[in-house]
């Protein structure tokens, strides 16, 4: 079995451990400078860390909706549905020193592919951690394909 790997983000600022099989999507498309995108060779699951501007206005678990129905509309979306939404011990994160809140939302949008015509469910789960001395809200973002 292949060993995860520290992998340096955003040109080193921190680092992920990622698991066996993940691809830097960098290597095979261009991808925006506030986003790392990884993909699994196999499973078609998806790993998207973005920096964010600080969206003041929402707070608490407003945000992370917030966040997920962007994602959505990003993605023309057919259908966003939230499932659960909880709040994650700041204590238990590496960013706990600079991480003003965090939350954990799991949801379904209804998504076609590039090129594709049939929306397909896919299951998000997406982590927001709120950094506003850096005016940055940090969105990471788990596609689980059906």
């Amino acid at each position: 079995m292949e060993p995860t790997r520290d992998y340096p983000l955003f040109g080193g600022a921190f680092s992920a451990t990622l698991p066996p099989g993940a691809i830097d999507v960098s290597d095979l498309r261009p991808v925006p400078d506030n986003q790392e995108v990884f993909c699994h060779r196999v499973t078609d699951q998806s790993l998207i860390i973005e920096l964010l501007e600080l969206q003041a206005h929402v707070q608490g678990e407003e945000a992370a909706r917030y966040h997920f129905e962007d994602v959505g509309g990003v993605q023309e979306a057919r259908a966003v549905q939230v499932e659960t939404v909880q709040p994650l011990v700041l204590e238990n994160l590496a960013l706990r020193g600079c991480c003003q809140e965090a939350w954990l939302l799991s949801g379904q949008q209804q998504v076609a592919k590039e090129n594709q015509q049939v929306a397909k469910y896919v299951t998000l789960h997406q982590a927001l951690l709120r950094l506003p001395q850096y005016q940055t809200d940090l969105l990471l973002t788990f596609n689980q394909p059906p």
